[in-house]
C-alpha cells in the first residue's frame, strides 16, 4: 500500500457514510464491534442514509444494516444495525424518536412477521456522563424474580422484538494506544490525529497496520474519500452548518445565562419582598397590640370614674380616638 500521510476524518458524515458503502469496511468494522461472526452485511436504503443534507438532522447520522449472523452453536439469524453517529451532546430524545420509527417499520419483520432484533451502535464525539471506557457494552439478560439467569426457551422472538442490545463508542476516549482489535480498528476516528488546521483530515502516517488487511482497507477507502471533490464539497457543507450550530449553541447558552441571571435577580426581589412583608406583619401585629393595651387602659380608667376628656388629656389623644378605641 502507498502510505498516505493523511486522510478524510471518518467522523465527518459524508466519509463515514462512504467508508461504509465498502462491503468489506462494514462487515469488519460491525463484527469487530458486535464481536460476533457476521456471514454478511448489506447497507439497508432508508430516508435518513442523506440527513446530512438536511439542516434539521444535520447533527445525527444514521446508516441500517442487514446482517446475517452464526451464534456459537452454528444457528444462523438476521439481525437489524442501526449505526447512529453525532458529534453533539444534546441527541437523546432524537436517538429515541429514530427508535421508534425502526419498531414500526413494517421491512424490519422476519419471514414469520415477528421484529428482526434490533442492534443499536452510537458513535458519540462527546463523552457519556462519568463513563470512561471508549467502548461500551448495554446487554440484555432474561433474569427471574430471584435474578437467576433464564437459560431455557432463550432467546425469544416476542422478547427480542421489544429490547434491543447497544453499544456505545465515545470517541473522545479512542486515544492513546489500541487496548483490543476492535479499538485499534476505531482508532481511525481519534481526532487527536487530526490535522492542524483542517479537522477534515487525520494523520495516518504513525498507525501500526503491519500485516492487518483489515486495517489497510480501512485507510485505503479513507484516503479514496479525500480525493473525491464531491465529499471534499459535502465536508466544506458539514463544516459550515456546524458553525452554525455552534454559533447558535453559543447564543442559546447566552440566552440561558441571562435568563438564569434574571431569574436569580427576581428570586432575590421576591426574597426581598416576603421581608418586606413579613416586616409590614410584625408592625401591624405591634400595632394591634397596643390598640388591645390602649383599650384595656381606657376600660380601667372608664371603670375607675374618668371622664372621656379626662382619659383624652391622660393618654394624650383626642376624644374620637377614644370613642373609636372603645
Amino acid at each position: 500500500m502507498k502510505k498516505q500521510s493523511f486522510v478524510a476524518n471518518p467522523l465527518y458524515d459524508s466519509v463515514f457514510k462512504f467508508m461504509m458503502e465498502d462491503e468489506q469496511v462494514a462487515h469488519t468494522l460491525l463484527s469487530a464491534l458486535l464481536k460476533k461472526d457476521i456471514v454478511s452485511v448489506e447497507m439497508r436504503p432508508n430516508e435518513y442514509s442523506n440527513a446530512n443534507k438536511d439542516n434539521d438532522r444535520i447533527s445525527i447520522f444514521r446508516i441500517d444494516f442487514g446482517a446475517l449472523v452464526r451464534e456459537k452453536d452454528g444457528k444462523e439469524h438476521l439481525i437489524l444495525i442501526e449505526v447512529q453517529k453525532t458529534w453533539r451532546s444534546t441527541e437523546i430524545s432524537r436517538f429515541r424518536q429514530y427508535l421508534g420509527v425502526q419498531y414500526e417499520n413494517k421491512r424490519n419483520l422476519d419471514v414469520n412477521g415477528n421484529s428482526l432484533p434490533i442492534v443499536s451502535i452510537y458513535i458519540l464525539g462527546h463523552k457519556v456522563g462519568k463513563i470512561k471506557e471508549p467502548v461500551v457494552y448495554v446487554s440484555r439478560k432474561y433474569l427471574d424474580y430471584d435474578s437467576k439467569e433464564i437459560t431455557e426457551g432463550v432467546p425469544d422472538p416476542f422478547v427480542e422484538s421489544l429490547t434491543h442490545d447497544s453499544i456505545i463508542v465515545q470517541v473522545p476516549y479512542l486515544k492513546g494506544k489500541a487496548r483490543n482489535r476492535v479499538e485499534k480498528l476505531l482508532s481511525v476516528f481519534d481526532q487527536t490525529y487530526v490535522q492542524d488546521g483542517d479537522p477534515q483530515f487525520v494523520s495516518v502516517s504513525d498507525r501500526d497496520i503491519s500485516e492487518d488487511k483489515d486495517m489497510e482497507r480501512i485507510i485505503n477507502r479513507l484516503a479514496k474519500a479525500a480525493t473525491i471533490s464531491d465529499i471534499r464539497m459535502t465536508m466544506n457543507i458539514e463544516d459550515e452548518i456546524y458553525s452554525e450550530l455552534e454559533n447558535l449553541d453559543t447564543k442559546i447558552l447566552s440566552q440561558k445565562k441571562a435568563l438564569a441571571q434574571k431569574d436569580k435577580q427576581l428570586a432575590h426581589q421576591e426574597e426581598q419582598l416576603a421581608h418586606q412583608e413579613e416586616q409590614l406583619a410584625h408592625q401591624e401585629e405591634q400595632l394591634a397590640h397596643q390598640k388591645d393595651m390602649l383599650r384595656f387602659t381606657i376600660k380601667m380608667l372608664v371603670e375607675s370614674g374618668k371622664t372621656l376628656s379626662e382619659i383624652a388629656d391622660n393618654l394624650h389623644l383626642d376624644i374620637e380616638d377614644i370613642k373609636e378605641l372603645m
